[in-house]
């Protein structure tokens, strides 16, 4: 359950500190007043995208922070210990968005990614927007509520885990087959491209050593000369280093005797005479080692010409030919022993075919249960919701074709008949937007009741119906509200007179920016918000009387019981 959300520098809200409690809550206040910038923070804090428009004017930073009492949430619990960041039976979540955009998230303290938070989120809190009646026209969505009511979640993860071990083999399975019509021709040229590699003898293979021995060979004349005239004037020339150094180190020696302190510098001068001496003692000895090879140099431009060929001829680089020669014999070693893969992969395809239409079946079997009772349910709550005549269906058919596919092989639609002697047609086709958004809130409230969720928001899904219906709703919201919390953004004072919890949205104009605020309205300010949402502008002694009697018919009168008595296939 969510207690406490505090946001700070956010659009409209410059600080706000929310405790909320169990139960229905709603939320109030004039159009425009900042009800949505509540839900945006929610949002945001869940996972959201972020940007800067949500930063306040003349603010570094915009900050949310959640915290959540798991008391009545196991599976999230469980969830944080699993990934290492529970901290008992209170979770924190704080979403940063900066100035530039960018934004950080994180859970009791430690940063996480986005998709570790939305995957927190889902078991925390669920949030039906004011568009969800769209939603609602999208045929994957219509299957999730229906596998979410008749609990097919663990079937239908089992038969989606069958489905990809059958595909990945299907898929293979249909290359080597196709590889197989030309298989004599690839084998044919892999092995005259393992045969060119092969020559280079790749175990020993060293394109780096081969080009530095290439570069000395070619290079060595130069190296002879250069190497000569260096020894030359290291010890060779009358003016050579090593005589030179003798010549200053004797007239130095004459000068040690007047100033002993040249000591030292006599020692230097000796250590660089012999370090001269080795020098050109070890050049020396190097020159005479080396001599020139013009058939090893051939050898090594012929070697390199095919390795420069080769690389092309591949599009990769020298340092990759090994690799290269491994890759295409293991291409060869699958190709020669492909009809044994073939035989395998056969077998395990169909394997998981017979064991995919298992679980499809049963998938299907429970689906037609579950509608059953789904439809009797939201057949019964639109009636309540000011269509009599409504009836909900739900339409299950068997896809076309026999291969496997992704979530079984139904085919699932949301139907409904408004009026009597009309056949029923696909939601997405019924014509009222009113009609369509009662249909959108019976599916709601029902295929909610059976979730594990602990909190859900409700943004303005009451719009487009008023009067007797609407304290219907109010009474659904209420009733759903009994072991969950529930949120509700609503203008109609029918659904906010039965809420446990009544918050107002205000906006103020003090400041040179607009903020808004909201508190929790104590029996009185309830009673005057609500002759509000029923009178307008001028509020008389009769709207007051009004407010005050829905407000106590709620706290002191049961609440209607709903028919609906929950999944009856479960």
């Amino acid at each position: 359950m969510l207690v406490n959300l505090n946001i700070i520098d956010l659009a409209v809200v410059k600080a706000l500190d929310l405790d909320l409690a169990q139960g229905m809550s709603v939320l109030t206040g004039e159009t425009g007043a900042g009800k949505s910038i509540l839900l945006t923070a929610l949002g945001l804090a869940l996972g959201d995208r972020a940007d800067a428009g949500f930063v306040r004017p003349n603010c570094k930073r915009a900050e949310i922070n959640l915290e959540f009492d798991l008391s009545d949430a196991p599976p999230a619990r469980q969830w944080l210990i699993e990934h290492e960041l529970d901290e008992g039976l209170v979770c924190l979540i704080r979403r940063v968005v900066n100035q530039d955009g960018r934004s950080k998230a994180y859970i009791n303290n430690r940063p996480v990614n986005l998709q570790t938070l939305q995957q927190l989120s889902e078991m925390l809190v669920e949030i039906h927007g004011q568009h969800a009646h769209l939603t609602l026209l999208n045929p994957d969505e219509q299957r999730r509520l229906l596998d979410g009511f008749a609990k097919n979640h663990a079937l239908l993860e089992q038969l989606n885990a069958c489905y990809r071990q059958w595909h990945k083999n299907h898929k293979e399975l249909d290359h080597l087959i196709k590889a197989s019509t030309d298989q004599t021709a690839r084998e044919e040229l892999l092995r005259y491209q393992i045969e060119e590699l092969q020559q280079l003898e790749l175990t020993q293979f060293s394109y780096q050593a081969l080009s530095d021995e290439h570069s000395k060979l070619a290079n060595l004349g130069q190296i002879l000369t250069t190497g000569q005239a260096v020894v030359d004037r290291l010890y060779e020339d009358p003016q050579s280093v090593s005589s030179l150094l003798n010549h200053s180190l004797s007239e130095l020696n004459q000068a040690t005797r007047f100033a002993p302190e040249l000591a030292s510098i006599s020692t230097l001068l000796i250590e660089a005479q012999i370090q001269t001496e080795e020098a050109a003692q070890e050049l020396r000895r190097f020159l005479e080692t080396q001599e020139a090879d013009p058939l090893r140099l051939d050898t090594l431009e012929n070697q390199l010409g095919i390795i420069h060929s080769l690389s092309r001829k591949h599009h990769i680089s020298p340092d990759d030919l090994p690799k290269q020669l491994l890759k295409l014999e293991q291409e060869l070693d699958g190709l020669t022993h492909s009809s044994d893969r073939i035989s395998e992969l056969q077998q395990n395809t169909e394997k998981f075919m017979i064991y995919y239409h298992k679980l499809a079946d049963e998938l299907s079997a429970q689906r037609q249960r579950g509608a059953v009772a789904l439809q009797q349910q939201i057949s019964t709550i639109i009636k309540e919701l000011g269509m009599p005549q409504g009836e909900f269906l739900v339409s299950i058919t068997e896809l076309v074709g026999d291969s496997p596919k992704l979530n079984g092989k139904d085919n699932i639609q949301f139907l409904v008949s408004a009026n009597p002697g009309l056949p029923p047609k696909p939601l997405v086709k019924v014509a009222s937007g009113g009609e369509l958004s009662r249909i959108s809130l019976a599916i709601q409230v029902t295929t909610s009741s059976d979730k594990s969720t602990p909190t859900m928001i409700f943004d303005e899904v009451d719009s487009g119906i008023g009067g007797g219906i609407a304290e219907i709703v109010g009474q659904k919201l209420r009733r759903l509200s009994e072991n969950r919390q529930v949120m509700c953004v609503t203008h109609l004072p029918q659904v906010a007179s039965q809420a446990h919890h009544h918050l107002y949205v205000q906006k103020n104009h003090d400041t040179d920016i607009t903020s808004s605020n909201v508190r929790l309205l104590n029996d009185e300010e309830r009673v005057e918000e609500t002759a509000r949402m029923l009178g307008g502008v001028n509020i008389t002694a009769n709207t007051l009387a009004h407010a005050r009697e829905m407000l106590y018919q709620t706290t002191h009168q049961p609440a209607v019981v709903s028919t609906t008595t929950g999944n009856q296939n479960q």
